[in-house]
């Protein structure tokens, strides 16, 4: 990916060279990353749930015909072992990681007073806790090249409350800290890490998780959505891509929204 002006090529966007993995990207926003980063010119490996693995080859096949290098793998993020297995798998495959995209994730709509210790704990265990230990199991093997960009997804969440979200606003509010610290620990190795927020976005977890009538999601996204509209996961892969890329290596421990005007109320 190049800009051209005047004479002068800008490459600061391109990927090329690099290897990427993204949890959680047989469907929904993380295979639209997936994709996004192999336009750009880096390969990518594919991970979801073993039943979803699929659809994960499936995403894969695509990424082979933009000419980018692709693999699927099996992993569960609330499998602290299977992680690191799967990681120093990856690594071995495609000979180094630079870019690791924790997007995979879970939601549940519940009162607060129904929430119960296994909803709890399914949420913090996938959002949370995943995205902390594959940051950490990649970044082991980021440090020694000196260099590495992980993204969170966070979620515009991250910031502001809503009802009936207590273990998921939870997380993703958790998700955002953790961001920060991380950043400042591991940019002295060449590592920066970043989140990105986004609003409502059209994906089968989204469109499975809203029991909302569709007269209750209009008013929803009426009084609260600026943009008018759920937002579409492409929307997403220009701050993937450019957190990834070397113009972000001063961008560092940022929560980067991207919720049509959601949280600008």
């Amino acid at each position: 990916m190049c800009i051209r002006d005047r004479g002068i090529t800008y490459t600061g966007l391109s990927l090329e060279g690099k290897v990427a993995l993204v949890t959680g990207s047989a469907r929904g926003i993380g295979e639209t990353l997936a994709v996004g980063l192999a336009q750009a010119g880096a390969d990518v490996a594919i991970s979801d749930l073993e039943e979803r693995l699929s659809d994960a080859q499936g995403v894969q096949h695509n990424i082979e015909q933009l000419g980018r290098q692709s693999n699927s793998y099996v992993l569960n993020v609330q499998n602290v072992s299977q992680i690191q297995e799967s990681i120093n798998r990856i690594v071995k495959d495609f000979g180094r990681l630079d870019i690791l995209v924790n997007n995979a994730g879970i939601r549940q709509r519940q009162s607060a007073l129904e929430v119960t210790e296994e909803n709890w704990d399914a949420v913090m265990a996938t959002n949370l806790k995943g995205t902390f230990f594959c940051a950490q199991a990649a970044a082991k093997h980021m440090i020694p090249q000196g260099f590495g960009r992980i993204i969170n997804i966070a979620s515009q969440f991250s910031l502001v409350g809503a009802k009936n979200r207590a273990a998921y606003c939870s997380s993703k509010g958790g998700v955002a800290s953790l961001t920060q610290v991380l950043a400042l620990e591991w940019i002295e190795h060449g590592i920066t890490v970043n989140a990105i927020g986004p609003g409502p976005t059209e994906t089968p977890g989204l469109l499975q998780a809203d029991t909302r009538t569709q007269q209750e999601l209009a008013q929803d996204l009426s009084e609260n959505m600026p943009l008018g509209r759920r937002m579409n996961s492409e929307e997403l892969i220009g701050a993937a891509v450019y957190l990834a890329s070397p113009s972000a290596s001063a961008t560092n421990g940022h929560l980067l929204i991207v919720d049509g005007g959601w949280t600008s109320r």
